[in-house]
């Protein structure tokens, strides 16, 4: 079992502004969708409430201080837990526990590494600053590069790297 962690992040780790994405790459939502599908995701309560919806054929496990949020909510993740700890545990009971991916956001990032629960990173690095309010933290002891990858499109120039310890 791995847990993984799948972010983008600008020159300056940064990954979100006013409670979204900084960017949506075409090409970077294809390899989360595929590197995720069938696996758990654990997330805090702003990155599920984020989403549109349910990411079909995933698991959606949220942590929140206020499970009871979720009770009169119109989609509901299919587990609430309060803690990190407890959002991988449950994942592990999950289908496609063979690797769970941890979502974000900036906070569960960060408890995730500080803790060394994470043995590999997703990344996506969109060349640029993009004047970030979230970041992800650093991750330098992850210097095992398992793929790099250069993308340019019209819009972006970007880097797939896939990192372990």
């Amino acid at each position: 079992m791995r847990i993984s962690i799948i972010v983008a992040v600008d020159e300056k780790r940064g990954i979100g502004k006013n409670n979204d994405l900084l960017f949506k790459i075409k090409e970077d939502m294809q390899r989360l969708r595929k590197l995720t599908d069938g696996h758990p995701i654990v997330m805090g309560r702003k990155t599920f409430d984020s989403f549109p919806g349910l990411l079909p054929n995933r698991t959606h496990i949220v942590i929140t201080r206020d499970p009871e949020t979720y009770a009169a909510m119109p989609v509901k993740p299919h587990f609430v837990v309060s803690s990190l700890e407890e959002g991988i545990k449950k994942a592990k009971t999950a289908p496609g526990a063979d690797e769970i991916f941890i979502f974000g956001g900036g906070q569960i990032f960060a408890e995730a590494v500080e803790k060394g629960l994470v043995d590999r990173i997703y990344l996506t690095i969109v060349k640029g600053d993009y004047k970030a309010d979230t970041f992800f933290p650093d991750y330098g002891e992850y210097t095992k590069v398992i793929e790099h990858e250069e993308m340019v499109t019209t819009e972006h120039q970007f880097t797939f790297l896939t990192l372990e310890k």
